[in-house]
């Protein structure tokens, strides 16, 4: 994938650092993250996020250089609040996502995904546009030369919205589930009717793990979407994928479900 600018506002980060004559844990000190923190951000292998920024901004007297580049980011596609998970997301070795409600953002075919946000009707057509490209573009992440392994956990209710004239939408993205799960680093796993209520209903969420073994998680709702790495919200997320993975069919028998389903529908 090409450079992004928050490639850059990581690389504007150490370069201010280095010019400064600080070590990593010299600045750490004075933004309040530890050392190898410091490093983690700047590397890419933890997303940093606007305080830590402004506080950077401040301690290396760059004239708001990072803050900045975080607006050009932000009107590039994204609000402030998503891009430390779409950092994440684009270096994470393994992604875990749970969703009841709709397909997974990262397995959205772009019919789908028009369709999911032009439910929006605040939203210009030149918004709907370029909010679906922006989805899109994830999604390179999973044909990358080293890509994540993905495990995605929906609920079967997802796969049966049957408006009539969202039919020939909805078979195209079961099919490309089903292509989609044919890779060797994506698993699709489907949490069949019969289960009922599970704990999984109580909304979506997204795990990442990073090369260096550490997670970020996501947990999105109507107006935001809440990025964290704290130690106890980790924990519970973690225990609830279990849950929710095990109350999910295998991914053949997954497979099999997608395509009796994708085969009713037409």
């Amino acid at each position: 994938m090409e450079g992004t600018t928050a490639d850059l506002i990581r690389a504007q980060l150490r370069r201010l650092r280095v010019a400064a004559g600080l070590s990593q844990e010299e600045f750490g000190k004075q933004v309040h993250y530890s050392p190898s923190m410091v490093s983690a951000v700047e590397t890419g292998s933890r997303p940093y996020d606007r305080s830590l920024l402004a506080r950077a901004d401040e301690v290396l007297r760059s004239g708001g250089l990072l803050v900045a580049l975080l607006r050009i980011a932000e009107r590039e596609g994204q609000p402030s609040w998503f891009l430390p998970w779409l950092d994440a997301e684009r270096m994470a070795r393994q992604l875990r996502v749970f969703e009841p409600m709709l397909i997974p953002a990262v397995l959205q075919t772009e019919g789908y995904a028009r369709a999911v946000i032009r439910c929006d009707d605040l939203l210009s057509d030149e918004e709907v546009d370029r909010r679906v490209a922006a989805r899109l573009d994830r999604q390179g992440i999973l044909t990358l030369p080293e890509p994540p392994q993905l495990i995605a956990v929906v609920d079967e209710a997802v796969l049966h919205r049957r408006e009539e004239r969202f039919w020939p939408v909805m078979v195209h993205q079961i099919e490309h589930l089903i292509a989609s799960a044919a890779r060797p680093n994506v698993s699709i796993n489907v949490i069949p009717l019969g289960v009922g209520v599970h704990i999984g209903l109580s909304g979506p969420f997204s795990l990442a793990r990073s090369e260096e073994g550490g997670w970020v998680a996501i947990m999105e709702n109507q107006l935001t979407a809440t990025p964290t790495d704290s130690e106890a919200d980790l924990a519970t997320l973690l225990a609830r994928w279990e849950t929710v993975r095990n109350e999910a069919l295998s991914r053949q028998q997954s497979i099999e479900l997608l395509d009796r389903v994708a085969k009713s529908w037409t």
